[in-house]
């Protein structure tokens, strides 16, 4: 498979274009978001509730955003979620300029915010099969990651350089809803042609998905581990703490700290795409799993800058692996007319990982502090690595991605 395959095709590389300026946009928000909460209240729970905002309305609104994916056009849905951040980002840019000091306004925003997200994962994950042929998409997920892994990187240090040099969060609200706007011009430039019309969805469909992910071992696996394991090791939700009063490197260096994952992403989402996943794929997901946890118990335990930083990238290149293996199977084992449905469970499970995570990192840092709360998430996740290989033994059987979609159908 050529390296560049995926970028052949003009309509992945508008989608491509849009999904750099949104992530970085996100990244951006997230740095000034973490850093204003914090700043007001200095608790680490507060930085929990954060993810908890923006993941409660994807658990709420799931099958109807699933069943809104595989019923009307996934471009359109895309717009107006990007269109639905850019008014989300304003909202903190007002309350900001306000002056705000109390966060239960920052957290209606977020809900909102989160909403959005709930339509726009499952659209984007069942949106990108129909850019590319099916050949090249373990490619175009390795792109696809990597240009989201490579704004992570430049997100963060924009977002903390922006917060450091101005000393507040507008500057950096007003250029992620500027971003937003930018993508959804982008995206409106993608053509697509012949996408056959999708019956009405009813009740009955709306549970498919479950049913579905439930009847497939291989994906349930993969998506149940990633959800555990990254759950427990959710280092990234306590970097204010980390920076603030351990590195103690201001808002400046929280961006940096924000950012170390992604470095070590891309390279490895680069890499993969250069020389892709040929044999014992499944195997190779479970072990970097398995260092996903290692390395976070090493930087919950370092008092080094540096040392801090080579963690954290090596987390984000375990991450990527896991990332790229997972992707490939769940979107090449669902046939269309299912993507949305299932993406959206994917989604959820994806948001759980992520913000529920934050929450309970959150929740065990304001109980035990932030160290023993990050050391206890990567021996969790080492825990939840071993039980999987035993449990669901698909994964560990897992050779070649392109070939195992087509017997797990």
């Amino acid at each position: 498979m050529p390296a560049r395959a995926a970028l052949r095709h003009p309509n992945f590389r508008y989608y491509l274009g849009a999904r750099v300026l949104t992530v970085n946009a996100n990244e951006m928000q997230a740095v000034a978001v973490a850093w204003q909460v914090y700043g007001l209240t200095h608790r680490p729970l507060d930085l929990g509730l954060v993810g908890l905002a923006q993941f409660l309305p994807a658990v709420l609104l799931f099958l109807v955003a699933g069943q809104t994916a595989d019923r009307f056009p996934r471009q359109r849905i895309l717009e107006t979620c990007y269109g639905g951040f850019a008014l989300c980002s304003l909202g903190l840019c007002a309350l900001s300029l306000r002056g705000v000091s109390a966060i239960a306004a920052i957290y209606a925003v977020l809900l909102m915010n989160g909403t959005v997200r709930a339509f726009n994962g499952p659209a984007g994950q069942a949106f990108t099969p129909l850019l590319v042929p099916p050949a090249d998409f373990p490619n175009a997920v390795a792109w696809n990651s990597s240009i989201f892994q490579a704004s992570t990187i430049v997100g963060p240090v924009l977002g903390g350089l922006l917060y450091g040099f101005t000393s507040s969060p507008v500057p950096v609200y007003a250029c992620a809803a500027a971003e937003y706007l930018a993508a959804l011009a982008l995206i409106g430039r993608i053509r697509l042609r012949g996408q056959a019309a999708r019956p009405a969805a009813s009740s009955r469909m709306a549970f498919e998905g479950l049913r579905y992910i439930w009847r497939h071992k291989l994906i349930l696996g993969a998506i149940s581990l990633d959800l555990f394991a990254v759950l427990l090791g959710g280092a990234v939700a306590l970097l204010p703490v980390y920076a603030r009063e351990i590195l103690k490197i201001g808002a400046s260096g929280l961006g940096i700290l924000r950012s170390a994952p992604g470095v070590g992403a891309v390279l490895t989402a680069v890499a993969v795409a250069r020389w892709p996943l040929q044999r014992r794929a499944g195997a190779v997901m479970l072990w970097c799993v398995c260092g996903f946890g290692v390395f976070t118990l090493i930087f919950g335990l370092s008092r080094s800058l540096p040392l801090s930083l080579a963690a954290l990238a090596l987390i984000g290149a375990c991450d990527m692996v896991s990332v790229i293996v997972r992707h490939t199977l769940i979107q090449l084992s669902t046939p269309d007319e299912m993507r949305g449905r299932v993406s959206a469970v994917n989604v959820v499970f994806i948001g759980a990982s992520n913000e529920v995570g934050q929450f309970e990192s959150g929740i065990t840092a304001q109980w035990f502090g932030a160290v023993p709360a990050v050391v206890l998430g990567g021996l969790g996740t080492i825990a939840i690595v071993a039980l999987w290989a035993w449990r669901f033994p698909e994964l560990r059987r897992v050779n070649q991605l392109v070939g195992e979609y087509q017997g797990a159908r």
